[in-house]
């Protein structure tokens, strides 16, 4: 084999590589695979509390309970507190992020800025209903079985919204690998 056959055939594996699994973010599997597991991951966590911890407090209650009461406790106080301080200006700066991502993606029809629209937009009402859910916490002051309530509430409205995101999501997908798929032929 010739010293410069070697590196042609290298390139041309690149390019079949390149060619077979598709590195647009709709037909690319990693960004399916992003958007479950980010999902999955915000619906574990509930307001910094992992699902299991609510479980455990509901099964066994006392050291358990007290457990949750602190770290729920420790997350909302963090949480309000960054909405408090810095809220205006991280409200500004993904409001700029989205309408950016958003103009590039739909307007001017670039896909990879579509999908991170897609990932992030959703993801700014779980921020709000989180900050929500934080304030009503602190000012029921709820503890034991309305806390454990009021967690698995926010849980829900979180996965509600995780399956509009994905049925969203894969709805425009398709229709870009559609359109894509037609105005290649």
């Amino acid at each position: 084999m010739a010293p410069g056959e070697y590196w042609d055939s290298v390139l041309d594996w690149h390019t079949l590589v390149f060619e077979t699994i598709d590195m647009r973010s709709f037909s690319n599997l990693w960004f399916w695979i992003a958007l479950a597991v980010m999902w999955s991951t915000t619906s574990h966590w509930v307001l910094g509390v992992p699902y299991d911890m609510i479980t455990r407090a509901r099964r066994q209650g006392g050291e358990a309970q007290r457990d949750l009461e602190d770290i729920v406790r420790v997350n909302i106080n963090r949480l309000l507190y960054i909405a408090e301080e810095a809220g205006v200006w991280l409200m500004g700066f993904v409001c700029f992020l989205l309408t950016g991502l958003a103009i590039a993606g739909f307007w001017y029809r670039v896909e990879l800025c579509q999908a991170v629209f897609l990932l992030m937009f959703p993801m700014t009402f779980v921020g709000m209903l989180s900050i929500a859910s934080a304030r009503r916490i602190r000012i029921e002051a709820a503890e034991g079985e309305a806390l454990q309530r009021r967690l698995l509430r926010h849980r829900l409205a979180t996965q509600v919204i995780g399956m509009l995101s994905i049925f969203v999501t894969a709805l425009w997908g398709m229709y870009q690998n559609l359109a894509i798929g037609v105005w290649a032929n």
